[in-house]
């Protein structure tokens, strides 16, 4: 993100703490009237913290990704559903922390709806307020390939990240006369070029843009930028170096801390949700014939196989409960396999809570790609490029590509959930998990397809 966009971003956080102290003077005002400023030492603390906590939650939302701030349902939706959460966080510290000295049953509700009209109204504006006016980053785009049509397309879609093409230019044409960067740099005023890595190691060209580099004009390549823009990793313009240079050492700190994070979080919830387990393995054995598990042989980590274990949400063909007879295959949109009951275990992920059996004992996480049938990964690997390289960490419950792109129906999704799985595989981190499981709540009210 560049300097631009994290101001821009930095306002809407600004913008959000400001409402939350308005929403917190404003209540106080209605509940005591002329009294209202004695009140204001005794909530002015406990609700710091429960702010901080709101504000995180927005963060591994989203709602600071200038790529999703547009007026449009799906930012509805996720704005109502952060509000969700961060009211049971707020009533769950009020009503568990005596040290906050306070339990404003009243108030802790007429917050909520003050702030929920005021964010709503007030991101809405800030929202249309970024389209306005000129793009402060102006481009020239050394265009040849697919991804840059994508990345085109993409800037269309969100002037809210502030980025204009001015001039493209046909990677032919730069290669043949590389002075052309140059003077259609300066004529459209450009502050920024993005240019295919393989151009970069030109001679020529390399000394037109470091010329123009030299005069202020930022110069990225179309792999950085697709990635920002994004999110994701175009492996089509991409050779083993690149793999070798960005994910060779990724991980190796973050990687053991989750693991030990992940364990003690899938004992626990194990333990909670046991009534809950109970109860749903009670309805699968009595809605269909079958068993209540399935165990499935699923690729891990280096190319480790395992049983995975799930609820039974199909119909059972297969003495083991499995509902195919003549090998794996992908569920298709409206699947008939799938019964009554199971739809609603899918739609839920509830299928899904065996999985923390798998958690416990090292075979998957909970955010990762997603682990795939050995004779699937087998025929994948020889038909998609890198497609390997997704196995160098612990497949996940849910995942980058699981949140992002919709459920495998062909090798072209295969392939854009794989450039997910390898931004993932890059950047994971404790945020990037938080924001992945945030986002798969979400889901469960909201569905993307």
């Amino acid at each position: 993100m560049d300097l631009g966009n994290k101001l821009k971003a930095f306002l809407f956080f600004v913008a959000d703490v400001a409402a939350l102290y308005a929403t917190l003077f404003i209540t106080l005002l209605i509940r005591y009237r002329g009294e209202y400023y004695g009140y204001i030492g005794e909530h002015i603390t406990p609700f710091t913290v429960v702010f901080i906590l709101w504000v995180a939650v927005f963060y591994v939302a989203g709602l600071y990704d200038l790529r999703r701030l547009r007026n449009n349902i799906d930012f509805v939706k996720t704005l109502l559903l952060c509000l969700a959460i961060n009211a049971a966080i707020a009533i769950l510290l009020f009503y568990s922390v005596p040290s906050f000295g306070i339990a404003p049953k009243t108030n802790l509700l007429l917050f909520i709806v003050i702030f929920a009209i005021l964010e709503t109204f007030w991101r809405r504006f800030l929202n249309r307020a970024m389209t306005f006016g000129g793009a402060p980053n102006k481009i020239l785009m050394v265009n040849g390939d697919a991804i840059g049509e994508e990345i085109k397309k993409t800037l269309l879609e969100n002037p809210q990240l502030g980025y204009e093409i001015m001039i493209e230019i046909d990677e032919k044409e730069a290669y043949a006369r590389p002075a052309r960067i140059a003077e259609a740099a300066a004529r459209e005023k450009v502050n920024l070029i993005i240019i295919p890595r393989r151009l970069k190691r030109e001679s020529a060209l390399a000394a037109v843009l470091y010329d123009c580099f030299s005069k202020g004009i930022l110069v990225s390549d179309l792999v950085n930028f697709y990635e920002t823009i994004l999110r994701k990793v175009p492996l089509d313009d991409l050779e083993e170096a690149w793999f070798l240079e960005n994910i060779e050492n990724v991980g190796q700190f973050y990687d053991p801390l989750k693991r030990a994070l992940e364990f003690v979080g899938a004992l626990v919830l194990g333990i909670v949700l046991l009534p809950v387990e109970i109860l749903i393995a009670l309805i699968v054995k009595l809605t269909s014939r079958g068993p209540v598990f399935i165990r499935q042989e699923r690729v891990g980590r280096l190319g480790r196989t395992f049983m995975l274990y799930k609820f039974r949400s199909m119909v059972a063909l297969a003495p083991d409960g499995q509902a195919e007879t003549n090998g794996a295959q992908w569920s298709g949109k409206k699947d008939p396999r799938i019964t009554a009951f199971g739809g609603v275990l899918r739609a839920s992920h509830l299928d899904e809570l065996p999985q923390l059996v798998n958690i416990i004992r090292g075979d998957t996480s909970f955010v990762g790609p997603r682990p795939e049938r050995p004779e699937i990964v087998e025929k994948l690997r020889k038909q998609i490029p890198y497609y390997e390289v997704r196995l160098l960490t612990l497949p996940g419950v849910t995942g980058w590509a699981q949140i992002n792109h919709r459920a495998d129906r062909d090798l072209a999704d295969v392939k854009q959930k794989l450039q997910y799985d390898v931004y993932y595989l890059k950047n994971r981190s404790l945020v990037l998990d938080g924001a992945i499981i945030l986002r798969t709540l979400k889901s469960l009210f909201v569905n993307p397809e």
